[in-house]
């Protein structure tokens, strides 16, 4: 069973799940609650059940907090067990890229193996449960165009907007 909570932002509809240890899913802004939901849901197969907790108060506090250009980092309690030992090892990696600033899936890889597991990385950043939080919109490609984000490109230039990194990128690539 995954504890759920759903909010309005004003980026849109979003969702935070956790089931014990941490936080393990969030549903980026959706155009509907139900959007949201089915999210949530595709993230994993577990019943979600609408209940609050304090972990899910604080969690959805910070990401609304961090929308509204109030917050630079994250606090919470994180589950990161449902990746693989290769995702983890990424997502950990990503939690060290600061706010406003940019790398790319090759500096990430080089921390995680080796410059040759770029699209690995690529792939274990497009698996994020955890988008905002876990920071994989600060990641692009290394000829500096905006990459991929599994939430859309138009919601990471969104993001790298408000951080002030989306500048950095090669124009007209973005």
């Amino acid at each position: 069973m995954r504890r759920a909570t759903l909010f309005k932002s004003s980026w849109g509809w979003m969702g935070i799940t956790e089931a014990g240890k941490g936080i393990d899913g969030v549903a980026l802004p959706q155009t509907s609650k139900q959007r949201a939901i089915a999210v949530l849901r595709e993230q994993a197969p577990d019943p979600l059940v609408m209940e609050p907790s304090p972990q899910l108060a604080l969690a959805q506090a910070q990401v609304l907090d961090y929308l509204a250009g109030k917050r630079l980092t994250f606090d919470v309690p994180l589950d990161l067990s449902r990746g693989t030992a290769f995702q983890r090892q990424v997502w950990r990696t990503l939690l060290k890229v600061p706010y406003g600033k940019l790398r790319s899936y090759q500096w990430v890889a080089a921390r995680v193996g080796g410059r040759q597991y770029a699209r690995a990385v690529g792939n274990a950043v497009g698996a994020n449960l955890l988008p905002i939080i876990v920071p994989c919109h600060r990641i692009v490609a290394q000829d500096a165009t905006l990459g991929g984000f599994s939430g859309g490109l138009p919601t990471k230039r969104k993001l790298l907007t408000l951080e002030g990194t989306l500048v950095q990128l090669r124009r007209g690539r973005t």
